[in-house]
């Protein structure tokens, strides 16, 4: 039965990568760019307000997460720094890899599966402030300068932004405006699960011996500081459970996108970010398992 659950939870987000990995490697059509657009600009934004206004979330849970995503992102980098001075790699390269994690187009699915509606709630709350991190800090560091500018271009900042008051004061959504941001936010999911298929299938991949080296660092320093912050913050068993699968996330796609921007090896980067994703969904069971079904409490 427990197997039976695992793979309930595991396998659709496998199938709708698979999907998009398909699609690429026939040599179908797809508008990246168009899709890309129409997810980040308009589904994760309706997906993030939605969520946390229609969900069993409040305010106080929403900060709490949010924290323990800083202390996350904290922890990621004081272990991967002297690791990677270790392993004699580069950091303004692979630092971003190990810090940010795959929280959307793998982590909103399977936190919604294991956990279910509170689940993804909480997930978004990871989710939203792994984003603006990753876009002020990540930047920072793929680049060598800081700026602000990318994460306040961000519609997922003005989303989050619109919905604290709403959690706040408890306001009512009117209807006719609640029905239509649900009913946008219910292409995010798939159609990011579809995307990042793609995105794997076309990534150059070359340097495999970093890539598989920091790929098996990400996964390792995710649950480990995953499973350390949420018991440091007491965290309940089902917000605790989250903020160690969001931690365990893959490397994010977007870590290839910052290194192919500022000249920092995306082949080997590539290399990690589809190592990485094969080995998650090997470990992400597992994870699964302990966190949902194991029992393990704070």
């Amino acid at each position: 039965m427990v197997v039976l659950d695992l793979l309930g939870i595991v396998f659709p987000v496998f199938v709708c990568a698979v999907i998009g990995w398909t699609w690429a490697k026939l040599g179908r059509p797809f508008d990246g760019e168009t899709v890309t657009g129409l997810t980040v600009q308009i589904g994760t934004p309706c997906l993030v307000f939605d969520t946390l206004t229609r969900l069993d979330l409040n305010l106080a849970d929403f900060a709490i997460m949010a924290a323990a995503t800083a202390a996350t992102v904290v922890g990621f980098a004081v272990l991967a720094l002297p690791w990677l001075y270790a392993a004699r790699l580069d950091r303004a390269t692979f630092l971003p890899a190990l810090m940010f994690p795959n929280t959307g187009n793998m982590g909103l699915p399977i936190c919604l599966f294991a956990f279910g509606d509170r689940g993804l709630a909480l997930a978004i709350s990871f989710f939203a402030a792994m984003v603006i991190l990753q876009f002020t800090v990540g930047v920072a560091i793929a680049s060598g300068r800081a700026s602000l500018r990318m994460a306040l271009t961000s519609p997922v900042l003005y989303a989050v932004a619109a919905a604290l008051p709403v959690m706040a004061f408890d306001w009512e959504v009117p209807a006719v405006a609640a029905k239509t941001l649900h009913l946008l936010a219910g292409f995010t999911i798939p159609v990011m699960l579809i995307a990042l298929g793609v995105s794997l299938a076309k990534l150059e991949v070359r340097s495999l011996g970093d890539g598989l080296a920091v790929a098996l660092a990400r996964l390792l320093i995710g649950f480990g500081v995953g499973t350390a912050v949420a018991w440091g913050f007491g965290l309940p068993p089902d917000a605790a459970g989250v903020l160690i699968l969001q931690s365990s996330m893959p490397i994010a796609v977007f870590s290839y996108l910052f290194a192919l921007r500022y000249g920092r090896r995306p082949e080997a980067v590539a290399g990690a970010v589809v190592l990485s994703s094969l080995l998650g969904f090997v470990s992400l069971p597992v994870v699964i398992w302990l966190v949902r079904f194991a029992g393990i409490s704070f």
